[in-house]
């Protein structure tokens, strides 16, 4: 399991599973759950177009991804990009349908990029990924105070000076970066369930923004470690396990998100009106 060609799979997924804890969280607390989900997908026609002419795929990806984002930002509505993303998403499918049409040789590739094959990663494709998801956790640092502000207060944030506009574009290039490089590891079709489980899961777990970023990604790693595993024991595919243990890491971040809320009204009822025996809260005279 950590000989050959798994060695690869192994550092790309633990690079895969970092950037998409620390970028996902954003995208969680930004409500951009939806380009998450979209960019990957509209990227697939770049990969389409990266085989056609004879490309690295991972270059396609992210032209299109990148492109695609930037098309959200400037078409979309101030705080409001599903209609923008939807129209990206359906221009960039509709490019991949032409690019796929045109090149028979690509058809073998399309499992692959739509559900994910870590194990088929290849040396060549380790340093670009690794490259790419450091940018994109360096940008986050850069810009975490504004990103932040402008994610929980924007309205405080613009009184301060924080372009909303200019924050939003370089965050959905970062998303669609992001995104972009998970494809080969767990396709375009659950990229999102990484990038939004584990995060969503993280703010249920934590009202802290640091703690929750950290945990957000250590979640990430686990599933992905785990699903490796499980993958190459079980010969089934990798998306699979993410997929399932994304989704349910979010569920038990809610209930025990629902569990702490109703033990907090408890202990606040408690504290306003104790019951008989309840020790008093006006101290040892």
């Amino acid at each position: 399991m950590f000989e050959g060609f798994m060695v690869d799979a192994w550092i790309v997924g633990s690079i895969v599973a970092l950037v998409a804890g620390v970028v996902g969280f954003f995208a969680v607390l930004r409500g951009s759950a939806f380009a998450a989900h979209a960019l990957p997908n509209g990227a697939f026609a770049g990969a389409a177009a990266a085989s056609l002419i004879g490309v690295n795929v991972l270059l396609g990806l992210v032209v299109f991804a990148v492109g695609g984002a930037l098309g959200i930002g400037v078409l979309g509505r101030r705080g409001r990009h599903d209609v923008a993303t939807a129209l990206a998403l359906v221009a960039m499918l509709g490019l991949g349908a032409l690019f796929i049409s045109l090149s028979a040789a690509y058809a073998p590739q399309v499992y692959s990029l739509l559900f994910g094959e870590i194990l088929g990663i290849a040396a060549n494709e380790v340093l670009p990924t690794a490259a790419l998801g450091l940018a994109c956790v360096l940008v986050c640092i850069i810009i975490y105070r504004p990103l932040m502000l402008s994610s929980v207060l924007p309205e405080v944030g613009s009184s301060r000076g924080i372009s909303t506009f200019a924050i939003e574009l370089v965050f959905l290039v970062v998303l669609a970066i992001a995104t972009a490089m998970t494809v080969p590891v767990v396709g375009s079709l659950l990229i999102f369930t990484l990038m939004i489980g584990a995060p969503a899961a993280a703010r249920s777990l934590t009202d802290r923004p640091l703690a929750a970023v950290v945990l957000s990604s250590g979640l990430a790693l686990l599933i992905v470690w785990v699903s490796i595993a499980a993958s190459f024991q079980t010969d089934y595919p990798v998306g699979f396990f993410v997929g399932t243990l994304s989704a349910g890491s979010y569920v038990l971040g809610r209930l025990f998100s629902g569990f702490r809320g109703r033990r907090r009204r408890y202990l606040h009822r408690l504290a306003l009106d104790p019951s008989p025996g309840a020790p008093s809260s006006g101290g040892i005279c």
